[in-house]
């Protein structure tokens, strides 16, 4: 299978110039597209976590997905490297137009996937170090670390609590609570939580 991939950070922007963009360049490669996945969504955003992410969990050996460029991805390179490695480990091929960039089977390409692979093993763990030394200096210094205490059981420290009236008006005009929950940028399960223990 061939996928075209393209993302927007914004409504404000259009889908249509990478569409094209990914079009011309098939009609000169020969190539069909099989497939678009089409996004509105900041590239900051984990790929997991995005209609991307849904893309490479289906992803076999042999599929390609084609995007305008890099940045197209990820916003950053950690991000990049990391799906880009995991393409490699798929046997999927990545090709972007204005980088000219094409992950394949080729030698190159190993070797490009081994040093993505390591480059994002190496951030993971400085990530996971400044995390850890940052937790042990906030505690050193007195420092209450995680959950406010009695957030769970103080209805008005709930971070959804000055939204109670907006939730119930959503509710009762029919909106699905995944809707709910993306207007006001927190999970299903937060929103499910908070309507069961205030029975809205």
């Amino acid at each position: 299978m061939k996928y075209g991939y393209i993302r927007v950070s914004s409504d404000k922007q259009t889908v249509e110039n990478q569409r094209f963009e990914i079009q011309q360049f098939c009609l000169r490669e020969g190539v069909q597209i099989d497939g678009w996945i089409e996004e509105t969504v900041s590239g900051t955003k984990p790929y997991s976590k995005r209609q991307l992410g849904k893309l490479l969990r289906h992803v076999k050996k042999g599929d390609l997905i084609i995007c305008s460029e890099l940045s197209r991805l990820g916003r950053s390179l950690y991000m990049i490297m990391e799906i880009l490695s995991y393409c490699m480990r798929r046997g999927c091929q990545v090709w972007t137009i204005k980088d000219a960039y094409r992950l394949g089977d080729d030698i190159q390409s190993k070797v490009l996937a081994f040093a993505f692979g390591i480059s994002a093993e190496i951030e993971r763990n400085l990530i996971s170090q400044r995390t850890r030394e940052a937790l042990a200096r906030l505690k050193a210094e007195g420092k209450r670390i995680g959950r406010p205490k009695g957030s769970r059981t103080k209805k008005e420290l709930n971070q959804l609590y000055r939204k109670e009236e907006y939730i119930r008006k959503a509710l009762q005009s029919g909106r699905s609570k995944r809707s709910i929950a993306d207007s006001l940028h927190c999970s299903r399960n937060t929103l499910r939580r908070y309507i069961l223990q205030n029975d809205l």
